[in-house]
Formats: structure tokens, sequence, C-alpha cells
């Protein structure tokens, strides 16, 4: 899937939307960075857009909204039913190169898809609050592979595998392969905001 997008106006527009968040809530900085353990100075930073926000910094503060990235990046991008393969937001993560395009069209649906593709030997880490307002949430592996690890588990995944994820944890992503890896997520929101998956049957 080729992406062509200008990552200046991507950062410029979830800048602003933060900012919009944050204070449709009537948070201080100092609020926001207690809530989501984001440094006050940094909030300040990616709210300017002096500074683009990592994968796991947005997850935190999507967490402390009580928001899921796909609900974040939907209000940053509007649309109507369908969305085009051009007019899906795509974001970069400034750390690791990793590119995730939201494929559902905003407007509130439960279930969203998202593709990703993590360049060769990148990591992405997620923290367990990033999970806590997903009643489900499923990955498979379209290219490449892939090691998702969740607490302390390993899931060691090749094109095909889909994985289930379990109750939140810090959770990272992994291509320790030579090509990219390119995978789908679908997600389920839980109705009520809090966490509705039941614990794994080991």
């Amino acid at each position: 899937m080729s992406t062509i997008f200008d990552e200046s106006a991507a950062t410029t527009r979830l800048a602003a939307r933060l900012r919009a968040e944050r204070e449709a809530r009537g948070w201080t900085l100092a609020d926001l960075a207690t809530r989501s353990g984001v440094s006050r100075a940094m909030v300040s930073k990616v709210e300017r857009g002096e500074a683009s926000p990592t994968a796991a910094l947005l997850g935190r503060l999507s967490a402390a909204y009580g928001l899921t990235l796909s609900q974040l990046f939907a209000q940053v991008e509007g649309g109507g039913r369908v969305t085009r393969v051009s007019e899906q937001p795509v974001w970069r993560d400034p750390e690791t190169g990793f590119l995730r395009r939201s494929l559902s069209p905003p407007g509130g649906a439960p279930m969203e898809l998202v593709w990703g593709e993590l360049p060769p030997g990148a990591k992405v880490a997620y923290p367990a609050p990033a999970y806590s307002h997903i009643a489900d949430q499923q990955v498979v592996v379209l290219d490449g592979v892939l090691v998702i690890t969740q607490g302390n588990v390993a899931h060691d995944l090749a094109s095909g595998d889909c994985l289930r994820f379990g109750p939140p944890q810090d959770t990272t992503f992994h291509n320790p392969g030579a090509v990219p890896c390119r995978y789908l997520v679908a997600v389920l929101r839980a109705a009520d905001g809090t966490d509705a998956r039941p614990t794994p049957v080991v």
C-alpha cells in the first residue's frame, strides 16, 4: 500500500486536536500531565507543534482522554461513510518510522480498523492504559513477521497469523525481520469506556 502524506500538516492537525481535547475538559497542562504521566513541558511542545509525539506518548494522552488512538485520529480528519485510500488519516511515529493508517470512516462506530507498517528491526511500545477503553482487539499479519509481547508473554506471528489481545498490559510490537511488516488491527471499543474483555483461559 503506497503512502503519500504531508507529515508537517498531519502533525499540526494532531497538535490542534490534542489541545482542543484538553481545553474541552477544562484541564490545565498540569492536569493532563498528572493524568497521562507525560511531562507538562512535553505536552506543551506537542500542542504547539514543536515536537512530534511518539506512539507511546499518544497512547498515554489518548488514554487520559478516554479515547482509543483510532478515535483520536478520526477526530483529526473528517469524512463520511466511505473513506477513500487518499483520505485515510496516516501518521508516522518520528521515533521508529512506524506508519499507522486509520481505515474506518469516522463517526463513532464501536468497531475500528487500522493498517500498520513496522520497519525492519523497529519496536513500538504502548503502555497498558492505552488499552483500557477497548473491549476486544485482534491483529492479523499481512506480510512479514511480527512479535507482540504483552506483559512477559511474547507471541511470534507470521503472515496470516491472528492474535487476540488479553487484558490491558504494557505491549510491544517488534519486527525482527529484514523486510517491513504490514498488519491489520481490528478494535472494538468498550461501550461504557472501560475494559470489558474477559480474562483469557490458559
